[in-house]
């Protein structure tokens, strides 16, 4: 995960926040497929539940193309 001026804190606590969200929410929607998750600078400004929204959302787009 790049650095975009945030401490290592900041960073691990995103990562911990994007497993669980994928662990909880998405794994269950799609099939076996290996995924990379892309990180923006503006990701580390955004809640917990706006976070989950977005990947949920792209997770189900990528399904579409997966089935």
């Amino acid at each position: 995960m790049p650095n975009y001026g945030h401490s290592a804190a900041e960073r691990n606590r995103l990562k911990r926040q994007l497993r669980e969200i994928v662990r909880t929410r998405v794994l269950g929607t799609l099939p076996a497929v290996d995924a990379v998750i892309r990180v923006r600078p503006s990701t580390f400004g955004i809640s917990f539940s706006e976070l989950a929204e977005e990947l949920v959302q792209s997770a189900n787009e990528a399904r579409r193309f997966l089935t």
